[in-house]
């Protein structure tokens, strides 16, 4: 059985916080600094490699998330490794297939350029499964550093090649893919290295290999499809955008999406270092624990939107090409609200219960509405800013079912705070779409000082336990 130290357990920590952190640092590159240098048409051709790419853990139809769930109770040196062995390479040479078989349906049925994008994403297939499969090795060993490690290293060889290329006056969308498969494939270099007994050797015989690769997916699928779903959302929608307008409306769209990932990304960084594992919980505390980090989550995440308005006014000085975009952002910030909510608290919590078919039931729901209203707006209503709109509504509901199913489960209720976080959404996208820069601000700025006097003891709450947490890490 795995024993976690305090020194390992403050080790994990600092790793995982300064992967965050990299990661923080690497969306800001891609975001906004990469559309200043290369056109905008290339850039859209990029946007739609970096949509797919998203979705290409479902090529391994569980087997990497049924493993997880099976040996994650195993150190490094009690694991089989013949048996690790065998599914590595059955994964390598199933998504190997799987992308020869979609590259020659490519090229005879998309013009050359979709064809070029459609097989690099094929080909990131194969290597981003095996990325998975070496950071899940890591992970199910408690080997925390070195998943944080190879994330660690997959970001930063991705943003040196980009910044490489930035430097080069590289303006093909191709080489901007290709950076992020060469990422990718920088992680199976150090599991070659650290985990060379998972990926060389003799495997089970081919039954048994088939057998295991049976039971892994068994296992995996339902927890993969909760998984993706959840990205679904907004992943849907993207496309559904791809799909019904053209190359240079996807990308302004695209460009909206990638800053809200931003502000998302800077909210889940900040949340690991603010709030604990709940997995490292009992039972009986967590309804009570429930309360305070959803009334510290959201007053820091309604706070996060008020800089919306100064990035925009930077925004048009620095990417005068997307100032159309801007309006669209407006609309989707919101997302980071709910969005966090989700995959932070409410999700883990129904984990914590074992309510996994419960979320899969509220977040495909959510998938299907979501991009049933997409389809909806795009092809008979044909307007782009109602299908945005859609999307925040889709989320916000799944949000709500999300806790309404937790309320249920901890007895708690935050039916008011509903209500008010629904005021708040709808005073900033009014204030951020249809008012001026500065007065939209001042609107919003007034809304949320009146949200944060109703919140009061929740803010204290929140700064009183991250000081006392940062004053309790420099000690060690």
């Amino acid at each position: 059985m795995k024993q976690v130290t305090t020194n390992n357990l403050a080790g994990n920590i600092a790793v995982s916080v300064f992967a965050q952190v990299l990661s923080l640092c690497v969306s800001f590159l891609l975001g906004l600094i990469v559309p200043k240098f290369i056109d905008e048409l290339q850039y859209a051709y990029w946007q739609v490699f970096v949509l797919y790419m998203g979705y290409s853990g479902i090529f391994q139809i569980g087997l990497l998330d049924g493993i997880v769930l099976r040996y994650s109770q195993f150190n490094y040196d009690q694991i089989d490794k013949r048996r690790m062995r065998s599914q590595f390479y059955f994964l390598m040479v199933m998504t190997a297939l799987a992308a020869a078989v979609c590259i020659a349906v490519f090229f005879n049925i998309f013009n050359q350029t979709y064809a070029v994008i459609y097989s690099l994403v094929a080909v990131g297939v194969v290597i981003s499964n095996c990325m998975g499969y070496t950071q899940y090795m890591f992970q199910i060993t408690n080997r925390i550093k070195y998943y944080a490690l190879v994330t660690i290293v997959y970001r930063a060889v991705y943003a040196v090649v980009v910044i490489i290329l930035l430097v080069c006056g590289v303006n093909n969308f191709k080489w901007y893919c290709l950076a992020e498969i060469i990422g990718q494939f920088s992680t199976l270099v150090i599991g070659l290295i650290i985990n060379r007994d998972l990926y060389v050797g003799k495997g089970l015989g081919l039954r048994a290999t088939f057998k295991e690769a049976g039971t892994n997916i068994s296992s995996g699928i339902f927890l993969m499809v909760a998984n993706l779903s959840a990205s679904l959302l907004v992943g849907g929608a993207k496309m559904v955008v791809q799909w019904r307008w053209d190359e240079l409306v996807f990308g302004k769209v695209s460009f909206s999406f990638s800053l809200t990932n931003i502000f998302l990304s800077f909210a889940v960084a900040v949340s690991v270092v603010l709030f604990p594992s709940l997995k490292r919980m009992k039972e009986d505390e967590l309804p009570d624990l429930y309360g305070k980090i959803r009334n510290a989550l959201s007053p820091l995440l309604f706070t996060a939107l008020v800089l919306y308005f100064p990035m925009c006014w930077i925004l048009e000085r620095w990417l005068p090409n997307y100032t159309e975009s801007l309006p669209y952002l407006g609309i989707l910030l919101p997302l980071i609200v709910y969005s966090s909510k989700v995959s932070l608290l409410t999700d883990n919590y129904l984990k914590a219960y074992r309510r996994e078919k419960l979320m899969l039931v509220i977040n495909m729901a959510g998938v299907a509405l979501g991009f049933g209203l997409a389809l909806l707006c795009a092809y008979v209503l044909n307007d782009l800013d109602l299908l945005l709109y859609s999307v925040v509504l889709a989320i916000m509901l799944t949000s709500i079912a999300s806790e309404t199913a937790v309320m249920k489960i901890i007895g708690k209720s935050v039916w008011k705070h509903f209500v008010i976080e629904l005021v708040m959404t709808v005073i900033f996208i009014a204030a951020a779409r249809y008012l001026s820069l500065w007065l939209g601000c001042l609107v919003y700025a007034a809304a949320l000082a009146v949200y944060l006097v109703i919140y009061r003891k929740s803010v204290v709450y929140m700064f009183k336990t991250s000081a006392a947490a940062i004053k309790s890490r420099l000690k060690k």
